[in-house]
């Protein structure tokens, strides 16, 4: 029986003067109120005025508004009743066009062939109430209206009733707020993918220049490129992929899609999510090529031998949670914005595949960038740098920090959005119904405590939040370097640049055993910390020398006192042909040629050894008195 069985004074004017007077609601065909029967049963009232069959009219009495019995009891009319009533005016049904209903099928009844109502359901029988079916005395939960029922293949659910859909475009706002908020999101998403699109395609025009631990920003700017069109297109596409299509034929409202079986809905739905969550998957391999930079010093070509590695995790994973998302068949579209999401109507969906996998990522990522930072901050404080470099590492630092804050500060703000649906929701949505039951002829809920409604300006920024997260591709890629690349791409010339300023501070870092001893106003020989065995011949050479560099202070001054006592001179000067390099290099062990080296390492320290020995004939440096004719002393020492 039902469970929310009362009684009532039939209504119905087609079933006036029966053997009984008082009828229960819900019905057998789960119609909460007479009005909504009554509105079902009109397509048959023209086969009742012609009495296409003596029975059709008890029997869609016996369904519409069945007898009122004892509590608990209900009685369904026999399988014979309903068969002859089909069988006598299936032609005229076919006449006027309707069809014999689904809910109506005679195998549903019992197998009987008795006269409706039996006299048992006559003997007893409560007294009929005044109350009306409007009033409700107890919480009947949330009852689909059959303007919102949808086809039972298709899998929706709606406030946890199933074969059900939220009314499309919005269940919240008005129409006019609706188009103010698309314009809104049309505007931004314009915005976001100039900007995004800007940044890939500088990238483009010289692709060696943002070399890892940079190359993580701009697969980041590809991602939120694609989001960005996506939100574009629902601008432009308004309500015609997130909806269905309205059917006045059959009684039914324009629903929101669910599932798979939209496949513009369905596609949306795969590319935002997709690269929703790559670019945050991006953000974090962004924060760990920084701290393998800082921490463990990596140069570019260790972190970049990763880059297999790195592109596996940042698209195998989002593509696992699509796939899995497509198999769960947790696809709703949005009539607001005019994708295709999770989430929006599924608080499960919404907090196992979109909140927790965005906390994740950035609890992962601020914690590499904080360790990241710190060690570079404790590089400049403890190792002595140069002026320029000291600049460039403080300003390193700065685009680390302001790009990190203006990627976190959106998102944060998304989360709390969606951490603010999730617990209001339920509100909303029983302030809907106190505001729509009376509307659709379901269920009005019982002392209802709190109402609220949700406010248009959370929506917004939420929306503004969730494009803006990828316009801070640009700050990185924004500087006068990238506007004379564009200047000469524009005019059909290509400029050739040096080393990237960020690689170059966290690869050239000085020893620190080096900086300690040695004296001011002595050059620096920098080393690469990359773990790369390729490295160039620059690197081989100060790797080798550095060791000699570091000498004690006492042969330190003593060579620099016999060169101010005794005025010795240097003087280097080109090697004649008859000398060549291979002369020269059985002495490299002299405190002096080494010194001497280092002055030389030092100002080449931007071209390897191996060019200044293939473009340049043997360079001899000697330390010593200098002959009259020009001729270096026999004590002097060549490097």
């Amino acid at each position: 029986g039902h469970s929310e069985f009362s009684c009532e004074p039939i209504r119905l004017r087609m079933c006036q003067d029966l053997p009984y007077n008082t009828t229960f609601m819900p019905n057998l065909l789960n119609h909460y109120d007479q009005q909504t029967a009554a509105l079902a049963m009109e397509p048959f009232h023209p086969m009742v005025n012609l009495v296409c069959s003596a029975d059709l009219r008890m029997f869609l009495c016996a369904l519409y508004a069945p007898v009122c019995t004892e509590y608990g009891r209900m009685s369904m009319p026999c399988r014979s009743v309903c068969q002859r009533a089909k069988d006598e005016c299936h032609k005229l049904m076919e006449i006027f066009g309707v069809a014999w209903p689904d809910d109506m099928e005679c195998s549903r009844f019992p197998d009987c062939d008795e006269p409706y109502p039996r006299a048992e359901d006559l003997l007893t029988g409560p007294e009929p109430t005044d109350q009306s079916s409007m009033t409700v005395q107890r919480d009947y939960g949330f009852w689909c209206p059959r303007e919102l029922k949808v086809d039972p293949d298709l899998g929706y659910s709606f406030m946890g009733r199933k074969d059900c859909s939220a009314p499309c475009p919005s269940m919240f706002f008005s129409q006019q707020e609706l188009t103010f908020m698309r314009y809104f999101i049309g505007v931004v998403s314009i915005i976001c993918l100039s900007a995004t699109l800007f940044t890939f395609l500088t990238f483009l025009i010289d692709v060696t220049r943002f070399r890892y631990p940079e190359r993580p920003i701009i697969f980041y700017a590809v991602c939120y490129v694609m989001v960005s069109l996506v939100f574009f297109l629902g601008f432009l596409l308004e309500d015609r992929v997130a909806c269905n299509a309205v059917s006045p034929a059959q009684f039914k409202a324009s629903t929101i899609t669910q599932g798979s079986h939209n496949k513009p809905c369905t596609l949306f739905f795969m590319v935002l999510y997709f690269f929703t969550m790559a670019g945050s998957v991006w953000w974090v391999v962004l924060t760990i090529t920084w701290f393998l930079a800082a921490v463990p010093k990596w140069g570019s070509e260790a972190i970049e031998k990763k880059a297999l590695l790195f592109h596996a995790v940042a698209w195998g994973l989002p593509g696992a949670l699509t796939v899995s998302l497509l198999a769960l068949n947790k696809i709703e579209g949005d009539g607001i914005s005019g994708v295709c999401f999770i989430g929006l109507y599924d608080i499960d969906a919404l907090r196992w595949f979109v909140l927790a996998p965005l906390c994740f990522n950035v609890a992962v990522g601020i914690s590499l960038l904080l360790v990241g930072i710190i060690a570079l901050n404790r590089v400049r404080m403890e190792i002595p740098l140069e002026k320029e470099n000291q600049a460039k590492l403080v300003k390193f630092m700065i685009r680390m920090g302001v790009f990190s804050v203006l990627y976190l500060a959106p998102l944060f703000t998304v989360i709390g959005c969606y951490i603010y649906e999730h617990t209001y929701r339920g509100i909303w949505e029983t302030t809907w119904m106190e505001e729509n039951c009376r509307r659709y002829h379901i269920p009005c809920p019982y002392m209802v405590e709190q109402t609220s409604k949700p406010a248009m300006v959370l929506f917004l920024i939420k929306y503004l939040m969730m494009l803006v997260v990828g316009i801070p591709s640009v700050f990185w890629v924004g500087s006068k370097k990238t506007c004379f690349e564009w200047a000469s791409f524009l005019h059909g010339r290509r400029r050739k640049d040096g080393v990237n300023e960020s690689r170059q501070v966290l690869q050239e870092q000085p020893d620190f055993a080096q900086s300690l001893l040695r004296e001011p106003n002595t050059p620096i020989i920098r080393k690469s910390r990359g773990t790369s065995t390729q490295g160039t011949s620059t690197h081989a050479s100060s790797t080798h020398l550095a060791p000699s560099s570091v000498h004690s202070k006492a042969s330190y001054h003593g060579s620099l006192r016999r060169n101010r006592d005794d005025r010795y001179d240097s003087l280097a000067y080109r090697g004649t042909p008859d000398r060549n390099l291979h002369g020269s290099m059985p002495r490299l062990d002299h405190p002096l040629s080494t010194h001497s080296s280092l002055h030389k390492i030092d100002s080449h320290s931007r071209h390897s050894s191996q060019r200044d020995t293939s473009e340049v004939s043997p360079t001899l440096i000697t330390h010593g008195t200098t002959g009259s004719d020009g001729r270096p002393a026999e004590d002097g020492t060549s490097a």
